[in-house]
């Protein structure tokens, strides 16, 4: 509970100074700005109710020992009623939003045991961790007892933090805010984390973030903050309520908001794994069609499977075989708005089956980053030939 004693007034920009100094206390991120986006993250779940959305905060690695867990100790001490949520059930996670206390702050640790590929995925838990994301969001469930049951709508809007190895689903990873961590080197150290010594530390500056969020509330609630150029979408939305509390805390908080959301933004891209599928039209594009009008799906595969750093050589435990191109390149449509499939090809031995560069260039229009400047030769004879 948040304690009613006076505190004195004070700048956002102070204030924040002082989170960021506390994480950097016992915390070793892989990039500065995560630090600022993991204290404008923190003061952001205090203005929960300011916003239409709410980024989820993701620290990942690839080992243990990378100071997720404690990242998440730091951040449980700093965030309002706070629910460290590992291994709970998504019925008890949607009741806990509905708590008459308060909304809660969830704090997830060892989500790999709940999406990891062991885990098999928690479909209804990924469904609300997304929906909750956006304000107004709702999880239905039958309230009663036996056949007596009525359909109830729970809110699932809440801000959540993650930690976990490796990767979470794609579409949890579009909605939040990522930090890859990784072991402290030999030259990095951090203070150790003393429970009873630093939650009163913590739970301080969280008394006082609570009581300056209280001074700056509607003038947040009455912002829409400026998005760096080439911020758009779902990045967008992802950082528009970490920059209104940038931008509310003053100081330098606004410039150094803007040139991390930019960093991160750009980490991510460059590091984005959300779309299989957009990975399987870019190396089709860039690697395997490479100029050419047309390519048998023979070759198609054997150019995919050689590829030593792209997945298709063990796509659920087996080489990417024509069934499955097919499959994932008829979610995709042609200009004409069919669903892009195999066609015959005229080769020198006869016909074979394969795809055209003119059915794929929606979609590469449409999803692909640009194309390299330099794209290889096509293969002799595919050339010009439709």
């Amino acid at each position: 509970m948040t304690t009613t004693r006076e505190i004195p007034a004070e700048t956002g920009a102070d204030l924040l100074n002082e989170i960021e100094r506390f994480h950097r206390r016992f915390n070793v991120f892989p990039l500065e700005a995560a630090y600022v986006a993991v204290t404008l993250w923190d003061a952001h779940a205090h203005l929960i109710e300011c916003f239409d959305s709410t980024p989820r905060i993701a620290f990942l690695s690839p080992e243990p020992g990378s100071g997720k867990s404690r990242a998440l100790e730091v951040m449980e001490t700093l965030v309002p009623h706070r629910l460290m949520a590992a291994n709970a059930t998504t019925n008890a996670v949607v009741r806990a939003v509905s708590a008459p206390e308060g909304r809660p702050t969830i704090l997830f640790d060892e989500v790999d045991a709940i999406f990891g590929p062991a885990a098999g995925g928690d479909e209804q838990l990924r469904a609300f961790i997304n929906a909750g994301h956006r304000r107004g969001a709702g999880t239905l469930r039958c309230v009663g007892e036996g056949s007596i049951q009525t359909p109830t709508e729970f809110p699932s809007f809440c801000a959540v933090a993650m930690a976990g190895l490796g990767s979470l689903p794609d579409t949890i990873l579009t909605r939040a805010v990522i930090v890859r961590m990784r072991r402290r080197a030999p030259n990095e150290s951090v203070e150790p984390w003393r429970l009873r010594t630093h939650e009163r530390e913590g739970h301080a500056l969280r008394d006082r973030l609570a009581h300056w969020a209280g001074t700056v509330r509607e003038q947040v609630a009455d912002t829409i903050p400026a998005m760096p150029e080439g911020v758009t979408d779902r990045p967008a939305d992802v950082w528009e309520p970490l920059l209104a509390v940038a931008d509310a805390a003053g100081g330098a908080w606004p410039e150094r908001a803007r040139a991390a959301c930019l960093e991160l933004v750009t980490a991510a891209k460059k590091d984005d794994k959300a779309s299989i599928g957009i990975r399987l039209l870019t190396d089709l594009r860039d690697n395997v069609f490479c100029g050419a009008h047309r390519m048998p799906t023979a070759h198609i595969l054997a150019t995919l499977n050689g590829m030593d750093d792209a997945p298709w050589a063990d796509i659920g435990g087996k080489p990417l075989d024509a069934r499955t191109l097919a499959r994932r390149l008829a979610e995709y449509v042609t200009t004409d708005n069919e669903p892009v499939k195999a066609r015959n090809i005229k080769t020198g031995d006869g016909v074979a089956k394969g795809y055209y560069a003119a059915d794929l260039a929606d979609a590469w229009n449409r999803y692909c980053p640009p194309p390299p400047e330099n794209p290889l030769p096509p293969l002799p004879g595919l050339e010009n030939t439709a």
